[in-house]
């Protein structure tokens, strides 16, 4: 059988993969196999239709940290291929990018369809077969490489790579040939929360609040937002993340503490008696003192700390003053259910990674079969961190490709 590769799976880590191998070695044969109508949806419509492309860390021992599963596996693969070269290999192709001040790096053009125009333009230039509604239904491993059995064809394969994301259809295959799976849990969510200090209050956020996970090792620092179900923002999601087994496990049922300055709990204490000497005949809850609180959240803790929004600072006892810090520090709430973070639905699970070298993120349980993308268990919380795995282990599969 002449060296031909098939690809299960029309989005980023697909694309980038067979652009990788192509551009590597032209003589391969390269066909890329889509379930759906359209391919690169998921790039399409991720940073909110900005697409997300990577994020500015450019360290690979800093870079892994935002990777809840998959953290020791890709610190190897980064040192190949990561931030910087991601951001080149799109530069020399014609897509300028921009890093935001949240370290986020998106397009110039702020529009996802300047990647999927890359990649789509590629594709065409290097003669890289796609077939869209093409699902796959079972593999084969034969002697002499692999069958791949869809409903109207079934294609010969040299080479192998599974890059379809994360969906039951998939993993049953994979478990088919063998590979162990990970069971799935939702991992990017927001908190439901019915409390009511938050109560109409959508929209108001602060900077820099941190969310711990109560009876737990898990905390997680950075924006937090309240919406109308409860608390979101870069820390819950972060929080969310690294804690998604234990949340299922759970039952999503759960208590989180928020500190909604990120200071600790005396130094607060002591900066609510300091605004007392200084302003004892002025209304506590006239205004906020804190710049990251807004006036109506100030005036919620108060409440929330069994004073009259009437009463001034030279009242405060030191219990109310303490009670009054515990709600700015140490406030508790209870969490039932969750909620997807808009379209960006990020699973825990997949492709147990022992079963995976990571160098050329091929298999090890069958020769000239690799995984890349969602269908491993590895993901990554908010900031273009999950495209980042798909294009390092693209890159790396297309280059084992195209040397093999």
């Amino acid at each position: 059988m002449s060296k031909n590769i098939v690809i299960i799976g029309g989005g980023a880590a697909g694309f980038f993969t067979a652009i990788t191998a192509k551009e590597k070695n032209p003589d391969l044969d390269v066909l890329l196999l889509e379930k759906g109508k359209e391919v690169l949806q998921k790039v399409k419509i991720s940073g909110g239709g900005r697409c997300n492309v990577t994020h500015a860390c450019f360290v690979p021992s800093d870079l892994v940290q935002s990777y809840p599963r998959g953290k020791k596996e890709l610190l190897g693969p980064f040192h190949q291929f990561m931030t910087g070269d991601a951001m080149e290999w799109f530069e020399k192709r014609g897509v300028p990018l921009k890093i935001e001040k949240d370290n986020r790096v998106f397009p110039e053009s702020n529009s996802s369809q300047s990647i999927v125009d890359c990649f789509q333009g590629l594709v065409d230039k290097l003669g890289i077969q796609v077939l869209t509604n093409h699902g796959v239904n079972s593999v084969e491993k034969t002697d002499k490489g692999w069958l791949i059995f869809t409903e109207k064809h079934t294609f010969k394969a040299s080479h192998l790579v599974i890059a379809g994301g994360s969906s039951k259809r998939l993993w049953d295959l994979v478990s088919n040939l063998g590979h162990s799976i990970v069971p799935p849990v939702p991992s990017l969510f927001t908190f439901k929360i019915k409390d009511p200090r938050l109560t109409d209050l959508l929209g108001t956020s602060v900077p820099n609040a941190t969310v711990t996970l109560k009876d737990s090792k898990f905390e997680a620092k950075g924006p937090l937002l309240i919406t109308h179900w409860g608390l979101s923002g870069p820390a819950v999601l972060k929080l969310s993340a690294f804690a998604a087994r234990v949340l299922a496990e759970k039952k999503y049922v759960y208590q989180v503490q928020v500190n909604w300055l990120s200071k600790p709990l005396q130094a607060t204490i002591q900066a609510l008696q300091k605004l007392k000497k200084e302003s004892p005949k002025k209304q506590v809850a006239l205004r906020s003192p804190f710049p990251e609180i807004t006036k109506r959240l100030w005036e919620r803790f108060v409440h929330a700390s069994g004073m009259d929004t009437q009463i001034r600072w030279a009242d405060l006892t030191h219990k109310k003053i303490d009670v009054l810090a515990a709600q700015l520090t140490q406030c508790q709430f209870s969490a039932n259910g969750k909620s997807t973070f808009k379209e960006e639905f990020v699973t825990a699970g997949g492709i147990d990674l022992r079963e995976i070298n990571f160098k050329r993120f091929e298999s090890k349980v069958h020769d000239k079969l690799f995984f890349a993308g969602e269908i491993l268990n590895i993901d990554a919380i908010t900031g273009g961190f999950n495209f980042q795995n798909a294009w390092t282990g693209g890159f790396l599969i297309g280059s084992a490709l195209a040397t093999d």
